[in-house]
């Protein structure tokens, strides 16, 4: 209260000061005066006119007015007016030392909690819209080092930093992530009504983050403890050219073929792989004219048995087969085409029977090129325009006795369809933009090779569309399932339990293929309407959470479908993958992330793995999704930070799906160079001769082993019996009598085993 009177009087005592004018007193006025009238001259103040000096003193005191009230204005706005002064002019703001004092606590406070965490090791940093990351980090006593936000063209610099540092067998692209393009914070949803983040933040700018956690920062130059989520080399995977070119090599590695679980993909732009797509193309439409005559046989038999319809079969017959793919243009197209198709099928049989390895390089193929060409221009007719064939119900039971064939070696049969869909996608885009459902060979080309620029860069990937995917209330969706890699050496997974489904807006069909029907990315669907001949059930935000579609196979009859396929489908496609692409990953005992798999489900509920996308989308776009994404993230600092230090913590719904056995490598203990051997034969007893004979042998013996050999020799006066004049024979003889001689000779050796190796009478008694 002293403090505030004292100011109040303070304040007072100037604006009164303001309204008396300048420092003119009435002494100085008196003098000026007096010395004019001596001079003669006159007082310069006298000079200054009345209106004047009054306007002066009064824009002075506006002034300062003006000042008072912006300090209160000032004060209001930052809520501090715990108490105010009123004076005569207006408000003023509250008392600066008692914000001092406010001041100086807080920074004490936060100097504290600087302190502990640099001690503890708990600051964190984090690039890009993650609220619920910060607030899980900071409910653990974690404080955060925040980075001040890159313009956008530093921001795209360090995006293709990340990306080239990603690349692998120049597969990589910036299609795998699937992060939400905003970058730099988002608002910060916490209490801070003092700003202790910010000052925190301030006092860190010189410390190092133990905890990093970016959606496309480079990764490379972090120190042993810091904590990062990205893995270098996850563009192996995580792009659609990666996982199309990584995947092939897997069957090499233990047997499991990837085209069980992943739909047949293609670089379209890289020239041989080009040339393996349109062969799939056209015994793609081979195997189809197979499926068209099938169809309508069952379809035929199945009318004959009705006996109230019998005089109605034929007409009934044809008008089902069709029923799915309508006349449009109609005509009939020879019969000729079944026959190229089952020659072609035939021959694809053979090559998956390596039957063809005795063939002759100048065989001609079954189907040359214009006939196939020909062919294809027909399985247009019939496919897609309604045509008919001439004549095919001759052949309709050999193409039934084929289909059972390609059924053994084609785990896909059943998802192809007979329209010949692909998906095409351009590698340098993301979250759905930029893909197309084509089924015209010629259009698919038109389409890739029309852009140079994208040619170039070898990213154009078409992926065999599933054409019977498992519908719900007649609505196409997909599945996005989380899962997150803490090591790759020992390759450790874990998987989230809980995942979600995307709805289309449009209601299913074959017939037209906008993206509204078939992508079912919410970054693609949201822009479009739901239709109204879409089933009422269909949920109005494209969305359902696991449990409730699991609900949904129960009170449809498929009690355990989720449990014994769906879940362990999943599992095991995302197990197989994670196995071939360890050695492609740079490891990193710091490191996790957290991937998004893209799953569709066949009319028998079997997954497909359609694609995996690093920096999973966290926005909360729908109810599902904001609750889902944000106990994912919850549960993946559980996983992360607390059982780093206490293993048997809670991880919430994630589950360790695999982790790789490890194998002990015994020490290198160097090269033994040990030699063994076995003694000779004693040979047997000989006539005693003279000493002089056996010092003669003995002395042949020690001018065979070379000189580098130190021999020590002892005799034994009995066990010598050679004849001297045996001295004058061959070479081969003098070796022969030497050997009979060493084994009652008693030779102590020094000698370099490499040495004794090469020498030519080596024998492993000399050792």
């Amino acid at each position: 209260m002293h403090d505030t009177r004292l100011l109040k009087k303070d304040i007072h005592s100037k604006l009164q000061h303001s309204k008396r004018g300048p420092a003119w007193t009435k002494e100085s006025k008196n003098t000026c005066r007096i010395k004019d009238k001596m001079t003669g001259g006159s007082c310069p103040k006298d000079n200054v006119s009345e209106k004047q000096d009054e306007s002066v003193q009064s824009m002075k005191r506006i002034k300062l007015k003006q000042n008072l009230k912006s300090q209160y204005n000032e004060a209001k706005r930052t809520n501090k007016s715990s108490e105010s002064w009123i004076t005569k002019e207006g408000k003023v703001h509250k008392s600066q030392a008692i914000a001092l004092e406010i001041k100086h606590d807080r920074l004490k406070n936060c100097k504290l909690l600087v302190e502990k965490a640099i001690k503890l090791k708990k600051i964190f940093t984090i690039f890009g819209p993650y609220p619920v990351i910060r607030q899980c980090l900071r409910n653990r006593g974690w404080l955060e080092k925040k980075m001040p936000k890159p313009p956008k063209s530093l921001q795209k610099k360090e995006k293709i930093i990340f990306m080239e540092n990603d690349l692998d067998d120049g597969a990589g692209d910036s299609d795998g992530c699937d992060s939400d393009d905003k970058t730099g914070d988002e608002k910060d949803l916490s209490d801070d009504p003092d700003n202790i983040h910010d000052i925190v933040s301030r006092l860190l700018k010189n410390e190092m983050p133990y905890f990093l956690w970016t959606n496309g920062v480079d990764g490379q130059n972090l120190q042993k403890d810091q904590i990062f989520n990205h893995f270098l080399g996850a563009g192996s995977f995580t792009t659609k050219a990666g996982l199309c070119v990584n995947l092939r090599n897997f069957q090499w590695f233990n047997g499991v073929n990837p085209d069980s679980f992943f739909p047949r993909c293609y670089r379209i732009a890289v020239e041989d792989e080009k040339q393996s797509f349109i062969e799939d193309f056209r015994l793609t439409a081979a195997r189809s004219i197979l499926k068209w005559v099938v169809e309508l046989k069952k379809t035929n038999d199945g009318l004959q048995k009705d006996q109230e319809n019998r005089e109605m079969t034929s007409k009934s017959s044809m008008k089902e087969a069709f029923q799915r793919h309508p006349h449009k243009k109609g005509g009939v197209v020879s019969v000729t085409l079944i026959e190229t198709a089952l020659r072609a099928c035939e021959e694809y049989l053979n090559t998956m029977d390596h039957k063809d390895i005795d063939v002759s390089l100048d065989t001609p193929p079954a189907v040359t090129e214009k006939r196939w060409e020909e062919t294809i221009q027909q399985y247009y007719k019939v496919i897609h325009e309604g045509a008919t064939i001439q004549n095919w119900n001759i052949y309709a039971e050999l193409c039934e006795n084929m289909l059972q064939q390609l059924q053994k070696v084609n785990a896909q049969l059943k998802i192809e369809g007979m329209c010949n869909i692909w998906i095409v996608k351009p590698g340098a885009q993301s979250r759905g933009r930029g893909i197309t459902c084509m089924n015209r060979l010629e259009q698919i080309m038109k389409l890739v090779y029309g852009h140079p620029t994208l040619i170039t860069d070898g990213k154009w990937v078409v992926q065999k569309y599933i054409e019977h995917p498992l519908l719900i209330y007649g609505t196409k969706f997909d599945m996005r399932q989380w899962f997150l890699v803490t090591d790759w050496n020992p390759v450790t997974i874990w998987f989230y339990k809980d995942c979600y489904l995307r709805f289309s807006t449009q209601a299913f069909s074959l017939e037209n293929l906008d993206a509204s029907i078939h992508l079912c990315n919410n970054s693609i669907q949201k822009y479009y309407v739901a239709s109204s001949s879409r089933h009422p059930l269909v949920p109005k935000d494209n969305m359902w959470s696991s449990n409730q579609f699991k609900e949904y196979l129960n009170k449809s009859g498929f009690t355990n479908t989720w449990e014994d396929i769906i879940s362990p489908g999943m599992k095991k496609a995302i197990i197989n993958t994670m196995q071939i692409m360890q050695d492609l990953v740079k490891p990193r005992k710091n490191s996790f992330e957290l991937y998004g798999a893209d799953f569709l489900l066949g009319e028998d509920f079997k997954p497909w793995l359609i694609e995996i996308n690093c920096s999973p989308t966290m926005s909360a776009s729908t109810p599902v999704t904001a609750t889902l994404c944000s106990n994912v993230q919850e549960d993946t600092i559980k996983v992360v930070i607390d059982r780093k230090f206490e293993k048997t913590c809670d991880t919430g719904q994630f589950e360790l799906l695999y982790k790789q056995n490890t194998t002990n490598i015994p020490l290198y203990l160097g090269i033994n160079l040990l030699v063994e051997g076995s003694g000779i034969k004693k040979p047997p007893m000989f006539t005693q001769r003279s000493n002089s004979s056996g010092m003669h042998n003995i002395s042949q013996v020690s001018q065979n082993v070379q000189k580098p050999i130190a021999a020590k020799v002892h005799y034994r006066q009995n066990s010598l019996n050679c004849d001297g004049d045996q001295s004058a024979n061959t070479e081969n003889t003098k070796n022969k009598d030497a050997s009979k001689l060493i084994n009652p000779i008693t030779i102590s050796v020094l000698v370099d085993p490499v040495q004794l190796f090469q020498h030519k009478h080596w024998t492993p008694s000399m050792i």
